[in-house]
Parts: structure tokens; C-alpha cells; sequence
């Protein structure tokens, strides 16, 4: 698949309205996305060029009755316990696809912690810090933003902690 570069806010997400709009540094990848891949994070990864470790996915949880969002790499699962922990919570399960589209105004599969459509609490697993630069979805299936990982605890107002499991 092809690797294409954007200029920033030239995708029109409110992912990167909210990128733009803060003024930090990023760069747009968008590649032809396949309906029949079956990870759409493995996808963005391979279609990018990029170690699955430093692609992550954005998942909403349910703990204790309350969304949150989870950043964790798709080279991994996330720790539903290490979740609950991380936001002072002592129960937590995948929120339904159903519920996660509705609260951040995304499509699965396209879910961005950026651009929200409700401001949720936000974990991203620490292993972000690691890198000089991760990528997440941008807001639609095909379309990933590359941004430093304090850049995108800035913008999500999210906290760190390990999260992920392998």
C-alpha cells in the first residue's frame, strides 16, 4: 500500500482541526485502507512502514459505569485491570462498539483520541515515551497522525501508565 504524506490540516478530521488548532507538530500518513484487513492497526502499520510498536490504538473502556479511553500499541492488548488502576477504578470492560462510536464521534476502526466529540478520561500506555514519535488514527479508517507521544498526552489531556499487556 502507499505512504502519503499531508500537510497538517489538510485531512479536515476533527483529529487534526484539534492538532492544528494546538499548534503542535505532526505529520498526516494516509494509505488506500483495506475492508477485509483483519486489524486495522496492523494494517496502518504495514501500509506505513511502521513498528507496530509505535502505532497505537484507541479503545473506550467502561470502568466502574464511566468511559475512559485507552491508548495502547497495536503490537499489543490492553489491560483492562492496569486500566482500571491507572483512573483510581476497580472494575473495567470494553465499552460496545456501538457506545465507543457514539461517545467520540468516530467510526471503529477510525476512533482518534484526538478531536473527541466528549472529553473521556484518557490513559496512553507509557511505552509511548519510548519513542520519538507514535502515530494514531487520525479519524478515519486510512488516515494515521504521526505526533511526539507528550504532544499527544497534551492534547488528550491523558495521564501514563502501563496499560498494555504483549
Amino acid at each position: 500500500m502507499a505512504r502519503k504524506k499531508q500537510k497538517p490540516g489538510s485531512g479536515g478530521t476533527p483529529a487534526t482541526v484539534a492538532a492544528t488548532k494546538a499548534g503542535v507538530s505532526f505529520t498526516l500518513h494516509s494509505y488506500e485502507h483495506d475492508p477485509a484487513a483483519p486489524s486495522y492497526g496492523e494494517e496502518a502499520a504495514e501500509a506505513l512502514g511502521v513498528d507496530p510498536d509505535r502505532v497505537f490504538k484507541t479503545l473506550v473502556a467502561d470502568v466502574d459505569g464511566a468511559p475512559v479511553v485507552a491508548v495502547v500499541p497495536v503490537s499489543g492488548s490492553l489491560d483492562l485491570k492496569a486500566l482500571a488502576s491507572a483512573v483510581g477504578g476497580k472494575r473495567a470492560a470494553m465499552a460496545d462498539p456501538a457506545v465507543a462510536e457514539r461517545l467520540t464521534g468516530y467510526v471503529r476502526g477510525g476512533i482518534s483520541p484526538l478531536g473527541r466529540r466528549r472529553a473521556s478520561p484518557t490513559v496512553v500506555d507509557s511505552s509511548a515515551e519510548r519513542h520519538e514519535t507514535v502515530c494514531v488514527s487520525a479519524g478515519r479508517r486510512g488516515l494515521e497522525i504521526e505526533l511526539a507521544p507528550a504532544d499527544l498526552v497534551k492534547l488528550t489531556g491523558a495521564v501514563t501508565a502501563p496499560i498494555a499487556r504483549p
